[in-house]
């Protein structure tokens, strides 16, 4: 099937052609540990997440690479302020992180490098830069990129030089890209980093941020990949400067691919730790909203633009997740034959194939739950269709993971409730009965009704 994806660095869809026939290299940004991802962090992981899964439904093999940053300026900057070790606060942190991933269902990666475990690949890669001429030891033991040394500097970012003004040098990891600066490969030691430092052939300190990624994303998918993900906010500073010095580096193109997600907004503000204005995952589990109706609030608008979060969006989403699992539960109850899938299916994943809508993916759905849903009504449906209905809605769980597991009726009780049926249709109300009193002592009831048995979990 023809894939295609909107790719930030030539600003237009192009058809998906991986680099290996068959498998997909792909590394995403992870969070910076020095506290726990809000909900605005978690759209860009689930668009990504939603990615992996339609790949891997569409056949291919996906090595998925994400990293945790665990030394940056804000990570030492905590860690100083509380008094704890930067080993201890990014842990907690990282453990957390991996929580909230569960708990959303997000797929994990592969791979999760950690950077401070990588280096000397860090290293490795700076002294590179400065043998091939594209960066520069300062007095004081800072290693820093030239951007004057590659011509395509400001490419993925869309930057105009003829317009802005360059200044020598910036430390820090992020700043406005109204100033293209010469940026930090390896940052000299300086007092308020207390005990957080390395050796280097340059002297005690630590790499800059965007080093980081260069050095994790190449160890471990080559110097050439795929896919590389993230949000808009990091296209510049960070995916300019590590795209610059990774290609400078290797002397070869870097990634295929660049897609990023749009900002989640809450009543028209962007959320960020900064304003104070987050939603957490725990927080938003304790209001009584489902990971499934979170998930659903994160996928319902396209990856590339904004989301307007607020608690009316989850209530929706929370009443449209019930709709397929109401569906779902009531196909599992109906008997079914064959393997095969329904044309709409066919529809569904063309949507998704076309740079990942998942609005029109989940409009298809839904209109073919509604006309399913009729024929189940006036008990309309063949055998044919009611398996069909059952694996088109399986399939398309395995992308959006929309079916609830408290609610979703197990395999062994949908078989006991099909026994059930037919004892009821040769009139054997004894045996009818003994089957509900088992299906009962498992915690679930069955209510017969015209359109057929209904079944809920005690």
């Amino acid at each position: 099937m023809k894939i295609q994806f909107y790719n930030t660095l030539t600003r237009k869809k192009e058809t998906f052609i991986p680099i290996t026939d068959g498998k997909v290299s792909m590394y995403t940004c992870g969070p910076t540990v020095y506290n726990r991802a809000h909900i605005g962090n978690f759209r860009t992981f689930m668009f990504e997440d939603i990615l992996k899964r339609f790949l891997m439904l569409v056949g291919y093999e996906v090595k998925h690479v994400m990293n945790i940053t665990d030394v940056d300026d804000k990570t030492i900057k905590k860690a100083n302020n509380e008094n704890i070790s930067l080993k201890d606060l990014t842990n907690k942190y990282t453990r957390i992180f991996m929580e909230d991933l569960e708990t959303l269902k997000i797929l994990p990666a592969e791979i999760f490098p950690i950077a401070t475990e990588h280096i000397d690949n860090m290293v490795d890669m700076t002294n590179s830069l400065i043998e091939k001429g594209h960066a520069y030891v300062t007095d004081d033991g800072s290693v820093y990129f030239s951007i004057k040394t590659y011509k395509e500097y400001g490419q993925l970012a869309n930057l105009d030089f003829d317009n802005q003004i360059q200044t020598e040098r910036v430390a820090t990891d992020e700043y406005t890209k109204e100033n293209p600066k010469d940026f930090v490969l390896w940052k000299s030691w300086k007092e308020e980093d207390g005990k957080i430092a390395w050796d280097s052939p340059w002297g005690k300190g630590r790499p800059g941020w965007h080093i980081e990624c260069s050095a994790m994303s190449t160890r471990y998918l080559g110097d050439h990949f795929d896919i590389h993900c993230g949000g808009v906010d990091n296209i510049f500073p960070h995916h300019e400067n590590e795209n610059a010095q990774s290609r400078c580096s290797s002397g070869t193109p870097f990634v295929n691919v660049w897609m990023h997600c749009e900002h989640l907004n809450l009543e028209d503000e962007k959320m960020s730790k900064t304003l104070g204005n987050v939603f957490s995952v725990p927080s938003l589990i304790e209001k009584g909203y489902t990971p499934e109706s979170i998930r659903f609030a994160l996928i319902s608008s396209h990856y590339r633009t904004k989301i307007a979060f607020s608690e009316k969006k989850l209530t929706e989403s929370k009443k449209a997740v019930h709709r397929i699992n109401e569906m779902y539960n009531r196909l599992k109850t109906l008997k079914r034959s064959g393997t095969s899938l329904p044309n709409e299916y066919d529809d569904f994943i063309a949507a998704l194939g076309n740079d990942l809508n998942t609005p029109k993916a989940l409009g298809i759905l839904f209109s073919y739950i509604k006309a399913i849903n009729k024929k189940m009504d006036i008990c309309s449906i063949s055998e044919n269709e009611t398996a069909e209905s059952i694996h088109f809605i399986e399939n398309a769980d395995k992308i959006f993971s929309l079916l609830n597991g408290s609610e979703r009726i197990p395999e062994k009780i949908s078989v006991m409730i099909l026994k059930r049926e037919e004892a009821r249709k040769n009139k054997d109300w004894q045996l009818s009965d003994q089957i509900r009193e088992e299906i009962k002592k498992e915690g679930w009831v069955v209510e017969d009704a015209s359109d057929g048995p209904k079944c809920y979990k005690v």
